[in-house]
């Protein structure tokens, strides 16, 4: 398999997540790389966030609303400018289905982005279901947004993006390298702080060895996708590369 490696800096991307993290995860280090690039980058996520704590007695209203907070102190820590599109639909809930294929092509459609960002929906025995349906809603999104008779109600252009970059893809073929950007990734993350201990392990944030396994366990991977490129990166995020839209 030829692996490609560090697409042309876009003048605009999108990166659409299932939840508040899922971005920053999967391809923060990419965004930040290219924000500091210059280009304008921009998050979609599609559902609330609302059954991420593992706390019975929670009030999901407020980590709703916490989590969309973090979710804008992250953009900004990744060189954005925190002004990210919340669609709203119930986590855990989440269905690829066409009001929610309406949603992502209009905002494909509004913010014009040449290259969009999302989750893998055909990772083999993938657990959550929300991961899936947004990965097959960024697919569908793309097709629906570049065609004119889709949606044409919504009295927006169409747009058909350049490249679509899929991560935890099985496959992958493409690597970003992100080595110069792991802090900036990992800022990203810890903006989440409701999701330390159910997400990334840190039951207690001012104690610094848990939030140093966290950060090493976050360096662990980037090395594993760089090594994917074959190229000499210390860090990397791998992708499924989709150029032929």
């Amino acid at each position: 398999m030829t692996i490609s490696v560090n697409l042309p800096v876009p003048s605009c991307a999108l990166a659409i997540g299932a939840h508040p993290d899922d971005v920053e995860f999967g391809c923060g280090g990419t965004l930040a790389k290219w924000a500091g690039a210059g280009c304008r980058i921009h998050h979609l996520i599609c559902t609330d966030g609302s059954k991420g704590t593992w706390d019975p007695e929670a009030d999901t209203a407020a980590l709703v609303a916490t989590r969309q907070v973090e979710q804008r102190q992250a953009s900004r820590a990744l060189g954005g400018d925190g002004d990210v599109v919340f669609l709203g639909w119930p986590d855990g809930e989440l269905e690829a289905g066409v009001r929610q294929r309406w949603q992502v092509a209009y905002w494909i459609r509004k913010i014009r982005p040449d290259v969009v960002l999302g989750h893998d929906p055909w990772r083999r025995y993938r657990l959550h279901p929300d991961h899936r349906n947004a990965g097959f809603l960024v697919t569908d999104g793309i097709v629906a947004a570049r065609d004119p008779h889709f949606f044409p109600e919504q009295g927006v252009s169409p747009h058909r993006p350049s490249a679509l970059l899929l991560w935890e893809a099985d496959e992958p073929d493409h690597v970003e390298d992100v080595a110069a950007y792991f802090d900036a990734k990992v800022a990203a993350l810890l903006a989440h702080t409701s999701q330390f201990r159910s997400t990334m392990g840190i039951d207690d944030p001012a104690a610094e060895q848990e939030v140093e396994g966290f950060r090493a366990h976050v360096r662990e991977r980037l090395a594993e996708h760089a090594a994917v490129a074959g190229a000499g990166f210390a860090q990397g995020e791998a992708f499924k590369l989709m150029s032929k839209l």
